[in-house]
Order: structure tokens, then sequence, then C-alpha cells
């Protein structure tokens, strides 16, 4: 293991909604954006490439064993706190253990861009180096060290960082080994002085942050079986949110590649709302309304700006509108796979799923009286000018949901979108007691939905395909189920179903699609979609088949029950963003699904 230095995604998330970290088998942070989820990752090697031992390599931080042989990793139970145990070949071992402090603090909740690291032997007389090595700009430059009696400042161009420490800090500006006979703390994060011992901040902190995500979790409404890989999921997907604004990332890092050497890296760490309405909808079956909450102040202000007009698809977590999209030289990528890009060139695309995502998001704020502001008439008129694009707009080409970036069409998946914009306007509307508007956007659902039936379906193949007047199967096809648009009960649902099965299930997992796209044809299976499929599975009443799929799915995630973007059918291995939120949506919906009901067991 230790001479095994290929990068990979069998790693630990830590974080606190302010920022992430992610933490590797041996307890080497490899990648951390400061101050936020967008800003310069300080900690990139994962997209760096590099030999550990080699003195020009920057930008990760480790606590190394010396002679190590063994590792083991946990998150402790129901928490964001991960521990990593190391051992030598002599039986020495030490424990780390990491997360971002969060817990509540004079009426708010605290969440700093800090990072702690307990470090304690656990067994014999272990030594240890600290290796702290932040780079910045993307790689391209290191800090400016300086030090007092006990911190350590690293200086950069834009962000200045402090590590305070009670082990000894010349030990860990050289990285000199020393046998580590009691517990140290390091305790990194802004450039500001501590007001009391490290250690005893630390351990307040730790049993402050152990006890929100404890009480969290408590109130989760969990399905019967599977709970710890749906437990796992939630705390991920809420560490996935930017607290501050309510935005929600797509995944905590850019530019890992859908398939080895496809040239599909794309950045994802900004707001997508198509993605962000499945992960409110996905917390709010677990009862945890707080995320919804803060995503509708998000998406308000978002509505509000647009002023009736066109809506991205993408933001920036702080209400960006332009993401330019550029190449970065100073990381080879992951595994030397190259570019690597930050921004995303979908901000400029035509989206037309957006409107629909951006009502179905919004539709519980009506109903729902558990919010502090449930929506009224005043944002169910802002709702209307979505919804007036989406009608506007469902059945012109746009770039679908996904982005493509060198044609366009008429995505059926866009126009679905589009109708339960206007199914959902109708229905807050009945809500509201406003019964002409609940009849214009009942009228406007069934146009779109007549336009669907005819202009997607295609007789020749017996099944709706993926763009009007076309003939590939798409799985976003699937999602008709998922929106309300048909039952399995249609016998045209069930066909396509069919077709669908038929052309993109690959052994347990399904293709997105299997025709050429920019950048030739898919490799890897996409695993939202499979997800989708084993949904549609139990519905249709083949249980025991979605059971099984959905087991081989847990088995594919790696080992702390995390799932990135895509999966090779044929190793098993994952591939694209981390940890991705739409794949994580779909474990938490499937177990609900397939879950047996309390009641047969209490």
């Amino acid at each position: 293991m230790p001479g095994d230095e290929r990068s990979s995604l069998d790693l630990a998330v830590i974080g606190n909604c302010s920022y992430g970290a992610l933490i590797d088998r041996l307890g080497r942070v490899v990648w951390c954006c400061l101050p936020r989820f967008d800003g310069d990752p300080v900690f990139c090697d994962l997209l760096g490439n590099r030999e550990r031992d080699d003195p020009d390599a920057w930008g990760y931080y480790e606590i190394r064993l010396d002679g190590l042989v063994r590792s083991e990793q946990e998150y402790l139970k129901n928490t964001a706190v991960l521990v990593t145990r190391l051992y030598d070949a002599e039986g020495n071992g030490i424990e780390i253990t990491d997360f971002a402090p969060r817990f509540a603090q004079y009426g708010r909740t605290y969440r700093p861009t800090t990072m702690i690291r307990h470090v304690r032997p656990i067994q014999g007389l272990p030594r240890i180096r600290v290796v702290l090595r932040p780079a910045y700009d993307y790689g391209a430059s290191r800090p400016t060290i300086t030090h007092g009696s006990n911190h350590i400042r690293y200086v950069g161009s834009q962000i200045a960082l402090r590590v305070t420490t009670d082990a000894p800090v010349a030990y860990v500006i050289d990285e000199t080994p020393f046998f580590l006979e009691a517990p140290v703390t390091l305790f990194l994060g802004p450039d500001e002085s501590l007001t009391q011992p490290v250690n005893e901040t630390s351990r307040q902190f730790f049993g402050s942050t152990i006890a929100y995500w404890r009480d969290w979790v408590r109130h989760l409404a969990i399905p019967l079986e599977w709970q710890d890989a749906v437990i796992r999921a939630a705390i991920t997907l809420k560490m996935c949110t930017f607290e501050e604004s309510g935005a929600i990332i797509a995944a905590m890092t850019t530019s890992i590649p859908e398939a080895a050497n496809s040239g599909r890296n794309w950045d994802y760490r900004y707001c997508w709302l198509r993605d962000a309405f499945f992960v409110v909808r996905a917390l709010n079956r677990l009862g945890a309304v707080d995320i919804l909450e803060n995503y509708l102040r998000y998406l308000t202000n978002i509505v509000a700006s647009a002023n009736g007009e066109h809506l991205q698809p993408v933001y920036g977590i702080a209400l960006e509108t332009r993401l330019t999209e550029r190449e970065i030289d100073s990381l080879a990528g992951y595994r030397g796979m190259g570019p690597v890009r930050v921004g995303n060139q979908a901000h400029e695309h035509r989206q037309h799923d957006v409107y629909g995502n951006v009502v179905l998001a919004s539709h519980q704020a009506f109903i729902d009286q558990r919010l502090l502001r449930p929506a009224g008439r005043a944002d169910f008129t802002r709702l209307e000018a979505v919804g007036d694009q989406a009608y506007l707009l469902h059945q012109t080409p746009d770039a679908g949901m996904w982005e493509l970036r060198s044609r366009a069409s008429v995505h059926t998946s866009s126009s679905l979108m589009c109708w339960a914009a206007c199914d959902r306007l109708a229905k807050i509307a009945g809500h509201l007691g406003l019964p002409g508007r609940a009849e214009l956007w009942a009228g406007r659902a069934h146009e779109i939905a007549e336009v669907i039936k005819r202009r997607a379906w295609n007789d020749r193949l017996g099944s709706y395909v993926g763009t009007f007047e076309g003939d590939n199967i798409d799985a976003s096809l699937l999602m008709m189920y998922e929106v309300g648009f048909a039952r399995c009960g249609d016998e045209r649902f069930a066909a396509t179903f069919a077709a669908v099965e038929r052309t993109l299930r690959r052994g347990n997992h399904m293709m997105r699609y299997v025709v050429a796209d920019d950048f030739g044809v898919p490799q890897n299976a996409f695993n939202i979609c499979t997800f989708w499929y084993i949904e549609v599975l139990a519905a249709l009443g083949r249980e025991s088949e979605a059971r099984e799929i959905f087991e081989n799915m847990l088995a594919c995630r790696n080992h702390l029950g995390l799932l990135s973007e895509d999966l090779d059918v044929e190793s098993g291995e994952l591939w694209g963003n981390f940890p991705q939120t739409y794949s994580l949506v779909g474990l938490i919906n499937c177990a609900r699904s397939l879950t047996r009901r309390w009641e047969e067991v209490l």
C-alpha cells in the first residue's frame, strides 16, 4: 500500500457547509479549496500526480508514519468526523482524527474555514513526520513561511493560513521525524490567533461538532433498511451545501475525468439548479427541511435577478453569473489525465429543463407548514414568470440536461420539465385558491403533454426518444416516471422502459446514452441513471431484481460509502467528480423506494 502512489477516489470527505476537504486512506489531505468550495485548491495533490517523497511536491498535508504498512479508516458514527489509523511493521500505531468544526454558538451556526487534526499514539512508540505543504494559484506557487512560538504562517498572494500546534514547531517546519509520545493537535485555518490553548479549543470544538452531527441525524426520517448508507449519503449531501448563500454544489472537485483519457473533465464546484432540486427533494423526504429553506433563499435571489427572462442552468455559489471556463497548466490532472478546467461553459447554455427544476424545488414551500417562511401569493407571482419561460420554450432547441456543447435539439427531458413547471404551478394556484390561474397553468401543462406525446414518440421504435422526431434512446426518459408525467401502467412508458433497458443497460449499470457526442461515445455508466432504473424496476413490480441491482450499487461505493458520478462497468472503478451529489440522491431515493415498512417489524 505505501508504494502505490496512483490517485484514486478512495477518499473521505470532511466539511462544515463552508468548505470541504478530501482525505485519502493514508490520512493525507489531497484536495481542499479555500476559503470556500470554488476557491484556490491549497491542497491540490489529487490533480498533481507527484510522488510523495518528491521534495518539489506541494499541495498536500500528511501525518507520515515511518515504516507504514497498514491503514484503517472510518467515520465516527453518525458524524462527519473522520478517524484514520496507521500502523508500521513493528505494530506501532497512530490515530488521526480529522474534522471541520460545526456547531451552534451565540445563536448561530459556527462553521469556520478551519481543519483540526488530532494525532495520538495508540500502540507502541510510533515515529512520525508532519508534512504540511499548501500550494497556491492552482499549484503554481508556494507560500512564504514565517512562524512564532506555537504557530506557522503560510502566506500566499490571495490567502494566508496559520497552523497552531502543540507539536514542536521546528519539527513541523523542517518535516523532522520524531517519536509521538503524547497526543498533538494541529489547528489549521485563517491567519488568526487562538485565544485559548490549542488543545483546549480543539477538544471543545470536537465535542460540539460530534454533538451537532448526531443531533442532525437523529431528526432524519430514515428508511428501515440500509440506514448506514442513507445516513452517510445524507451527511455528505449536507456537507455539499454552501450555507452562507444556500447554494448546493454538484461536487467538491474539478476535472476528475468521466472515463480514463476521455477529455470529459469538468469543474463541478458550482450550483446546477437541476442537481440542487434533486438534492433538496431527497433530503426533504428524509425530513431535512433546513436545507430546502436555505436553498430557497438562494433560488429566490436568482429568480428575482432574472426578472422573468432567461435562467442559466448553473450559477456560482454566491450567485455569480459568469463562470468563464479556462484550462490551467500548473496541475497535471488526475493521474496525469488533463486538462484541468476552472469554470464551466454551461453557464452560457440554454437548458430549458431548468425552469421545471426551479418550480419543482419551490413547490413544497407553498404547502409545508413546517417552514419558517411558507411561500405566498407574491412568491407565486414571481414563479409564474419562470413558468412563462417554460411554456414559451417547451419545444425550442437547447443543449439538454447532458449539456451538449456543439449541437442543439428539442430534448424530450427539457420539454418534460417545462411540462412539470406548468403542472406544479397549476397545483400551487389551486392550493392558494386561485382557480383562474390554476385553469391557465393546467391548460398549458396539457398542451405541452400533448406535444411530447406527439413529437417525442417514435412509431418505428415503439418508444419515446431523447429528442423530438429523433431516434435515439436516452436514460433521461426514465424521468417521465420520476416527475409524474407517466405512470407505470402507461403502455407507452412501459414500452419506453423496455427500450431503455434493452439499449442502455450494461450488466447491472446504465449508460445515459450510447451515441457519439462532442467527445465520442461515452465509455462509463452514469450512476444516477442506474438509480433511476432501479426505482422504475421497483415500481413495475420487479422488486427482487431492483433490490439485487441496488445492493450491487452499494457494493460499488468506496470504502466509506461514497460515490462519484461515473463507474467503469468492467472494473467497478469510480470515475468523475467526487463526491457526486446526484449519485447520493439516487442512493437515498432507491433506499426509500425499496425498504420494508417500519410497521412490518415493529
